[in-house]
């Protein structure tokens, strides 16, 4: 930022360092700044055991990279930090980062987490948050980069958002909460993260920095969890040190910022705030985790313009994969466990008007099913609020997904706007009523987990599983005749439970037997089958040809029976080999049972 021309800025402090990125800052070990006067401690009480020590310049990261390993070390005895006349207080040691961030068992949870606080900020003028990869300039490694063009944070509203526990948002429209999820997603995502923020307050402009490291606290042995922060007022259009207690406080503040952050001068950390304009906040979280294999958990090499999570793109993925596997694997009930882009695309129920996401340089492209869906429904549900008589009325979708019928089925759950529950199944497994019903409802009168992943277990939310899945029976029964399935008669249903059971007892080497009986039976297209044809059998329509067996299997239950399941299922869904046929039975037969 230019200085103005009759005042040259003022430098507050002088460094021990160089422009060469390798070059590092002394700081001084074991000793806690005075957090009130600059940064934060989340015990405020600082301990000073060796003030005179000094501890060089190392900027390793952890030797434990994966994060589910990086809270396996000891805890040393905690100091004492009471003095006369003080109470003793509980003491935040930095593991709990790491034990506070297992909250999140999923990473796009965490990338969710900061992405609400973004669209929290359309309020105060947000037209975008930006996701991006970039590199570490210390080591050239990925980073992960979040930055909006919202109101900004000012000094106090940073400090809130740095400790534990602390909300500034009071808006019931907020997604925002509980005063965690900037701490519990960031060290998700890695072991460090620095924070720019611009913020314009009451006619006075501010810029903030802040950093909680944990590769810091962890290298330094502190027992205390120290936030190192440094301000500046930009009212003047220069920046001006904002010194709240001394000028040492400060001083230590930004030797330990330069020391652990991916910038090693003042004037980096300056540039960081060019792009920023006079408003908005940017979020650079580094070091950023491992999976168990030693490779980065962030996938950003297969697709420039999106972030792939590596272990669930390669979870399920084999070289034999059918094609009805494939076509489910392409949809985004899938394609949202391991794509960030496919993730955030349904993220929010309602489309944004004057505010987008860009991942990766191209803007998401928000998906709303509801569009999708065919034959769709709205029906109603008034749950009562606990404790209290009051009804609100609460408006759940459903309809058949385009290929139906599909195995993808399901609801997608929100709350104020967030989709905290997708595509979950309230139908009993193995069962295939149900099978491509989506439904999509905003669920407010629940109250989501801390990790916005799921809600918590309320009667409420028992109440609404139990109607969920009524929902479901009752659409199925009214609905699945629009898309080819016709429900069975009861005694037909018991007709071919029984000559399944007798299959199973009475074919011991079905695994080097074909199999005859209803798989092997012509079929017919179940759109030419009507109720007062079910006598009637399709001799145009036929499998390959197949080698009998002997057993009940065979021929046990004709015409009536054989129309009657085999219309659940149109050709090129039962054309598969007999064999496989016979180890799936118990999935095959009770879709067509159920239907």
């Amino acid at each position: 930022m230019s200085p103005k021309q009759e005042k040259p800025p003022i430098e507050v402090v002088e460094l021990d360092s160089s422009d060469d990125e390798d070059a590092g800052v002394s700081v001084v070990g074991k000793r806690k700044p005075d957090m009130p006067h600059g940064g934060t401690s989340l015990s405020k009480s600082p301990v000073i055991e060796s003030p005179n020590a000094i501890v060089p310049s190392n900027y390793r990261p952890l030797e434990s990279r994966s994060f589910w390993k990086a809270g396996n070390f000891e805890v040393g005895r905690i100091k004492s930090t009471a003095m006369h006349g003080e109470l003793e207080h509980a003491r935040v040691h930095p593991k709990f980062l790491h034990s506070n961030a297992t909250s999140h068992k999923w990473a796009f949870g965490a990338i969710a987490e900061l992405l609400d606080n973004a669209v929290d900020e359309i309020s105060s003028g947000a037209t975008c948050v930006k996701v991006d990869r970039i590199y570490n300039p210390r080591d050239n490694s990925p980073a992960l980069l979040f930055q909006d063009d919202g109101g900004g944070m000012d000094p106090e509203r940073l400090r809130k958002c740095m400790s534990l526990g602390y909300s500034s948002k009071t808006s019931n429209s907020t997604i925002g909460q509980y005063g965690n999820g900037f701490k519990t997603s960031t060290m998700r995502l890695g072991a460090d993260v620095i924070v720019f923020s611009r913020s314009s307050q009451s006619g006075r402009a501010t810029q903030s920095i802040g950093l909680l490291s944990y590769t810091f606290l962890r290298r330094t042995g502190q027992d205390d969890v120290i936030v190192p922060m440094i301000d500046f007022d930009i009212s003047d259009h220069w920046a001006e040190p904002i010194l709240c207690g001394s000028q040492d406080d400060w001083s230590t503040n930004l030797k330990t910022i330069l020391e652990w952050s991916p910038f090693a001068t003042k004037m980096d950390l300056m540039q960081q705030f060019e792009d920023i304009k006079s408003h908005g906040t940017k979020i650079i979280v580094y070091n950023l985790w491992l999976n168990d294999e030693g490779i980065y958990e962030l996938n950003f090499d297969d697709d420039d313009e999106d972030i792939m999570l590596r272990d669930e793109a390669n979870c399920g993925n084999t070289s034999k994969t059918n094609k009805r596997a494939l076509e489910q694997q392409s949809h985004i009930s899938y394609r949202l466990r391991y794509s960030l882009r496919a993730y955030t695309s349904i993220l929010y129920l309602k489309k944004f008007t004057n505010f987008s996401i860009i991942l990766r340089g191209k803007p998401v492209e928000q998906f709303n099913i509801l569009e999708e869906l065919k034959h769709s429904k709205v029906i109603t549900y008034r749950p009562q609020l606990a404790g209290t008589s009051k009804e609100i009325l609460v408006e759940t979708t459903l309809g058949f997904v385009k290929d139906a019928p599909s195995p993808v089925c399901g609801f997608n759950i929100y709350h104020k706007n967030r989709l905290i529950r997708p595509f979950w199944k309230v139908t009993a497994d193995g069962s295939s009523k149900g099978n491509g019903v989506v439904g999509v409802l905003e669920a407010n009168f629940i109250e989501p987990a801390h990790d916005k992943q799921d809600f918590e277990r309320s009667s409420l939310f028992f109440k609404l599983e139990t109607r969920l899945k009524q929902m479901v029976m009752d659409y199925w029964k009214g609905h699945c005749h629009l898309i080819g399935l016709k429900p069975l008669e009861p005694h037909l249903q018991n007709l071919l439970r029984e000559q399944v059971d007798n299959a199973q007892i009475q074919s011991p080497t079905i695994d080097r037997q074909p199999v005859t009986g209803l798989a092997a039976h012509p079929r017919p297209d179940f759109r030419s089958v009507q109720s007062e044809k079910v006598g009637r059998t399709n001799s145009n329509r036929e499998l390959p040809a197949v080698q009998p067996i002997t057993g009940n299997a065979t021929g046990s239950v004709k015409n009536d029976t054989q129309i009657a399941s085999s219309s659940c299922m149109s050709i090129d869904q039962i054309c598969e080999e007999n064999i496989q046929l016979f180890r799936r039975i118990r999935w095959v037969y009770p879709f067509r049972l159920d239907c």
